[in-house]
Order: structure tokens, then C-alpha cells, then sequence
């Protein structure tokens, strides 16, 4: 059966939000201090930023930035990271020293050098609603009260004029700060919601958590006229306690778990009534989970924050974290009824799209899929489909799986029509020959940029930046419509 990828321009799905583009960063590791904000570089600007970064970082467009955590944030209290005088804290969620050199003023300046959306999760283990609530009025009221006054003596006499704020990160896990069982997550969402909405009734609130129905039940039942959006996380292969990554076959199997989630919460909003009225928000997500071991045990730093420079291994991050990148991207579009925003955690360092080191900057094979994506796709979303898809079998501890060899989706351009087809081939080893089919009869392939490599587990680091990276595609054969081959392990950007 011939393989064709079929496409019908006048068939508008969905639109396009651009915030599924995002980003996130928090107080771990070497993230924020000595990754994008590191004053003692000469390749940081007059208030410490790394230029570097902020240049690779503003070519993928962020749209919108969430900090400061994560794990940071259920014990981190934003009154000791504003002003002049700043003491250091100890941070239980990692164990460590933070200096509150980096706090809410200096993530707001990043935010206006990235031109992006601040986003702002609020600390919900050891916080309080009044403590949330105060954040607010910091950020965005513009005289009133203490702490709009305190925000002028820092030096900022406009408000920072904060959309985005999030009740707490992952309080439904046991190892969070101040977990909560879902009785006590609804009704702590609802007092924290009502009373940051009097202070401002614009923002957008979310709310911590998980595609499961006994938590939402709650949540909802107690907070909902409040929520804008539920946070959603993501991480496929935890490497919490142990490092051995997952072989690139097992993460392609992978790529097919990540609908669940949002199906799931799909159907629980649809039953409790708020489909179409909150919308989801992956604000964390990565194949890979943080490598942060014996966090809860160990009595020696080596044992657990020097293990923690394992997550910044460049070998650690080939094509398959850029195909499963462009396939969670690809479901992105596919519910983007649903799925407004999404957040890949984290941008900078860790297990980041981007790596610092003294010299420069490495950028990880997942940074030119959002390249690709965000300056290469449309924002309409049309209806694409796969015939005659072939499998592939991967073999998972014990069983063994078939799943599609293909994944695509299909978008407009602007106002100019053009169809941009995103094309992936997971199978490992052999390029793969289809048939481009649009309902409209266009033929011609006006642009073509593939993203692979000369392996399936081939990376980038610092003496081989470019090993991978997108390059246009010449030549297409025809027969009656566009036949292309797509390379192995390859993502690719198609315009018609």
C-alpha cells in the first residue's frame, strides 16, 4: 500500500496558540545562577544576563516564561528576593543555598529583554493565600497599598502588570512541599483564588494539577468559577534516582503516551462542565525527567547536588529528544481547543534546549525543533491524516509494542494560504518514501528543512556545535503530486 499523507486546506480545525511555545525556568541547579543569569561573565550584559542566551533564546520567540518553580517554589517566599537588602535562604526543596540574588524584579527584566509573558507560580506548600495575594499586588497594582509602594521604592514605578500566575506546582505528590490531599488542594485553591482576584480580577489564574479524577472532582467543585486553566505535568522517562537514560526506540514508544494525559483531562472537565471554559496548561514537560537523587537521604552535598551535573551532559540529548519534542508539539496543535499553553522545563541547562559553558553556549537538538516550529509553522490548524502508515515494533522491559512509523500535522500560513506540513519519521535506520495529497490539488513544494543527523543518537556540545541542525531540502520527485523520502529519525518542515 503506497504511504501518503493527505491534507485538506479548506478544512480549518483549530487555532494555533502560540503560548504552546513556552518556557520554564526555576531556582535548580545551575539554571538561573550561572546559566542565564551569571554577573561575574564577560559574557553577561551591565544587570548579569548572558547575552548568549538571551540571542538564542529570543530567536525561538518565547511567548510566555514560568519561574520560579517547580519543587523552588513551595518554600520560597518572594518578600526576600525584592529590594536592596537580600539574605540568603536555604532551599528545602534542593537542599542548597540561594542567594535571592535572582528574584522577582530581575525575572521581570528578563521577561522585557526576551519580550515575553511573565508567568508566575506562587508557593502554595509553605505559603499562604494572603502571601500569594500580596505577590499580586506587588506585580500589578499601581499605588495602592504597601507592597504597589514598596515595588515604586525598589525602583520600578509602573507595575509589572503580571498575567499569569499559577496556585502552587505539584501538591498533589507526596514529596512536595505542603502536599495536600485533594479535599484540602479545592478549598486552599478557592480562599488563594478569591483573594488574588481582588486584587486583581484581569489575571489569569491556574491551579496545580494532574489528570486524575479525585483530585479534580475537588479542585473544581470548590475553585472552578475561579480557574482560567488547569497545570498539567509531563516527564516520560523519570531519571529522578537513576540516570540510564532510555534508548532512542523506547522514547519513539513513548511519543504515544503523551495524548493520555490530555484526553483524560479533557473528558473530566467535559463531565464536570468546563469544557471550553478552563483550558489545560503542560507547563512542565520534557521526555526527560531531572536527575535529583537521594534528595530526601543523603547527608553528603557530593551524594546529592554533585550528581546533579549529570543532567548537563550534552551526550544525554540527541534525535530522540528532538522527535519526541516535535510529536508533543504535533499534539499540541492537534487539541489546541484544549491545550492553550505548554511549557518546556527547562529552557537553560539541566535537561534545557540550551546549555551554558564559560566559553558560550551549546544548542541542544530540541532547540531547532522549536525553531522549526515556531518560525516555520502556521497558526491555523487544518484537518491531515496518514494512509497506510507503516510500524514499527519496539520491544519495552518484558513486551513489545507496534507504533506508527509517522506522525504529522498541518497548518496555514498567515494570510498568504500556504500549507506547512510537519513531517516526522521515527524508525530508527531506514528513510521512508510517501506520497503528499492535498484536497485543494497543489502540487508544488516551495520550502523544505530537515532536522536530522548521521545517527539516531547523535548530539551537540561545544567542539561539535553543529553535528545537528536543520538544513533545506532540494529536489522533489513527481508522479502525479510531490513524492518525498524522509530520512530516518528526521524531523521536517514542508511548504506547499
Amino acid at each position: 500500500m503506497e504511504i501518503k499523507v493527505v491534507f485538506d486546506p479548506d478544512r480549518v480545525t483549530g487555532q494555533r496558540d502560540e503560548r504552546i511555545y513556552g518556557h520554564f525556568i526555576e531556582h535548580f541547579h545551575n539554571q538561573i545562577y550561572g546559566g542565564i543569569f551569571n554577573p561575574g561573565s564577560p559574557l553577561s550584559d551591565e544587570h548579569g544576563f548572558r547575552t548568549d542566551v538571551l540571542e538564542a533564546w529570543k530567536r525561538i520567540r518565547p511567548p510566555v516564561v514560568r519561574w520560579p518553580g517547580g519543587c523552588f517554589v513551595s518554600a520560597y517566599h518572594w518578600k526576600d528576593g525584592v529590594g536592596p537588602e537580600r539574605q540568603p535562604h536555604f532551599d528545602k526543596a534542593w537542599r542548597v543555598e540561594d542567594t535571592n540574588e535572582f528574584g522577582t524584579d530581575e525575572f521581570i527584566a528578563l521577561c522585557r529583554k526576551l519580550g515575553t509573558a511573565p508567568y508566575i507560580c506562587t508557593n502554595a506548600g509553605t505559603g499562604t493565600p494572603e502571601e500569594m495575594s500580596d505577590w499580586v499586588e506587588y506585580c500589578n497594582l499601581r499605588t495602592e497599598g504597601k507592597w504597589a509602594k514598596l515595588r515604586m521604592a525598589n525602583g520600578h514605578a509602573e507595575p509589572h502588570n503580571v498575567t499569569y500566575w499559577s496556585i502552587g506546582n505539584e501538591n498533589y505528590l507526596p514529596g512536595e512541599m505542603g502536599a495536600k490531599t485533594p479535599e484540602e488542594w479545592g478549598r486552599f485553591v478557592r480562599e488563594s483564588a478569591k483573594m488574588m482576584k481582588r486584587v486583581d480580577p484581569s489575571i489569569e489564574l491556574f491551579a496545580a494539577s494532574v489528570a486524575d479524577l479525585d483530585w479534580n472532582i475537588h479542585l473544581l467543585r470548590e475553585a472552578g468559577p475561579f480557574l482560567d486553566w488547569l497545570s498539567i505535568h509531563g516527564y516520560w522517562d523519570p531519571l529522578w534516582q537513576d540516570n540510564r537514560l532510555s534508548d532512542y526506540e523506547t522514547c519513539m514508544l513513548y511519543t504515544t503516551r503523551i495524548e493520555n494525559q490530555i484526553q483524560t483531562t479533557r473528558h473530566i472537565l467535559g463531565v464536570m462542565g468546563y469544557l471550553g471554559k478552563i483550558r489545560v496548561a503542560f507547563d512542565e514537560w520534557n521526555l526527560r525527567g531531572w536527575h535529583h537523587p537521594n534528595v530526601n537521604t543523603a547527608t553528603d552535598p557530593k551524594d546529592y547536588i554533585g550528581t546533579r551535573d549529570l543532567n548537563d551532559l550534552d551526550d544525554s540529548y540527541t534525535m530522540a529528544d528532538a522527535l519526541f519534542s516535535a510529536c508533543f508539539l504535533n499534539l499540541c496543535l492537534k487539541h489546541s481547543d484544549l491545550v492553550g499553553m505548554a511549557n518546556y522545563a527547562p529552557s537553560v541547562n539541566t535537561r534545557g534546549l540550551i546549555r551554558t559553558h564559560e566559553n558560550g553556549i551549546v544548542l541542544r537538538p530540541a532547540y531547532h525543533v522549536f525553531d522549526m516550529y515556531v518560525n516555520g509553522l502556521g497558526d491555523r490548524v487544518i484537518d491531515s491524516w496518514i494512509a497506510g502508515n507503516p510500524s514499527l515494533s519496539v520491544r519495552h522491559g518484558e513486551a513489545s509494542a507496534d507504533i506508527p512509523v509517522l506522525d504529522c500535522s498541518a497548518t496555514l500560513a498567515g494570510d498568504s494560504g500556504e500549507v506547512r506540513l510537519s513531517l516526522i519519521n521515527r524508525h530508527p535506520e531506514k528513510a521512508v518514501k510517501l506520497r503528499l495529497q492535498s484536497r485543494d490539488g497543489r502540487e508544488a513544494v516551495k520550502s523544505w528543512i530537515s532536522l536530522a543527523a548521521d545517527s539516531k543518537d547523535a548530539y551537540n556540545d561545544k567542539d561539535n556545535p553543529e553535528r545537528v541542525r536543520p538544513v533545506p531540502i532540494d529536489g522533489t520527485l513527481r508522479n502525479g503530486g510531490p513524492v518525498i523520502e524522509l530520512a530516518p529519525h528526521s524531523v521536517n518542515i514542508i511548504g506547499m
